[in-house]
């Protein structure tokens, strides 16, 4: 089981991180939300939760709790822009279906 992070991805992480001045990695999650089932959940971790599994790349930790892995499982997150928008792109094999408005998916 793994979740990954493209170079960008680090990148842009590592940065907001030392604009923090702290923090352990990048959290990824899922929670229950939207038309679709499911939303991702990125958040910045101070510390490494007990149960959580941790993947690096790049030099960046990335910290899935048990429950998310297994809808994350493959996943590999993408810091991309186009244009005049930039953020985060999941690039998940499981991942089924999106809602019409992107912020839900399914798998």
């Amino acid at each position: 089981m793994a979740v990954t992070l493209t170079e960008g991805a680090a990148h842009h992480v590592r940065k907001s991180l030392e604009t923090r001045g702290h923090g352990a990695g990048l959290r990824l999650g899922v929670r229950t939300s939207g038309c679709s089932g499911m939303a991702y959940v990125l958040e910045y971790a101070d510390q490494v939760e007990p149960g959580d599994q941790v993947f690096a790349r790049h030099g960046i930790k990335v910290l899935v709790d048990a429950k998310s892995l297994v809808y994350l499982d493959g996943t590999e997150l993408d810091y991309t822009r186009e244009g005049l928008n930039e953020g985060f792109r999941f690039n998940n094999p499981k991942q089924k279906e999106t809602c019409g408005c992107g912020e839900s998916f399914s798998v």
